[in-house]
């Protein structure tokens, strides 16, 4: 339990690869905000779930992830109650699949703000405490499209390069400071993010489901196999050890190869 009394923040961490580093940071004691959209009795129960099942304390945070007002009481709500931001992991996500000409522009608007400006604002609002205590660990997931772009992703594919380039300046503005941050890079993980945008694939390309599946998702990666959201959650812990602290400002693929060529 290295982690323990540590904190982390976890922003989209009601499901998928947010609610696996939830586990994984937990595991190693870490304390917990987590984040998302939830029904009330919902995310009690989940965050009493994971307080009685890993013996940390946990707080959830329904901080709208386009509201900068939100996004910092997040961090300030973490703050007053461990002390620090420890570790922060900007995870927050949605997709959309359509032609640029079509592409709404609300959607665009969001999908920036959610998968990308939203890491802007949670990193400026915990970097004082990390820095003031000297150690910290910010992690942010960005894919396999922060290296390589897929059709009528506009929006998706634009957040996850300005999450790349947002890692490596952060990175080198705290090398100084014992603070690392990194980017891990997924292929396609079996998670709602991707099940839902299978929809809007199907009717994009004039698919079907399980074409889309087989000749859009799995054709991009050698291995033919879906990334867990364990293995995600797995290079998250690690890059919170003493072992990992000359990894800073890297963008981490773990894709099945997708990026190898």
């Amino acid at each position: 339990m290295f982690l323990k009394d540590r904190c982390a923040v976890i922003t989209g961490s009601t499901s998928g690869i947010g609610l696996a580093y939830a586990h994984a940071l937990a595991k190693e004691g870490a304390n917990l905000v987590i984040n998302g959209i939830l029904p009330a009795d919902d995310a009690e129960k989940l965050r009493s779930g994971l307080e009685s099942e890993f013996g940390v304390k946990a707080l959830f945070s329904p901080a709208d992830m386009t509201k900068p007002d939100q996004i910092a009481g997040m961090i300030a709500q973490a703050e007053a109650a461990f002390g620090a931001v420890d570790i922060l992991v900007n995870n927050a996500g949605i997709q959309h699949v359509a032609p640029i000409e079509e592409f709404p522009i609300a959607t665009w608007d969001m999908i920036i703000a959610i998968n990308l400006t939203s890491a802007f604002h949670t990193t400026r609002a915990a970097l004082p405490k990390m820095k003031a205590k000297g150690w910290g660990r910010i992690i942010n997931t960005a894919s396999a499209h922060a290296f390589v772009a897929s059709p009528f992703k506009s929006a998706y594919v634009s957040a996850k390069h300005g999450i790349a380039g947002l890692t490596k300046t952060v990175a080198l503005e705290v090398a100084t400071n014992g603070i690392t941050v990194n980017a891990i890079a997924p292929g396609y993980v079996w998670t709602p993010l991707v099940e839902k945008q299978i929809p809007d694939t199907m009717k994009a390309r004039n698919m079907t489901k399980e074409q889309v599946i087989n000749d859009v998702l799995l054709t991009a990666q050698p291995t033919k196999e879906f990334v867990t959201v364990e293995q995600v959650a797995a290079l998250a812990v690690f890059l919170c050890t003493d072992a990992a602290k000359s990894i800073t400002g890297t963008i981490l693929p773990m894709d099945g190869g997708w990026t190898a060529a």
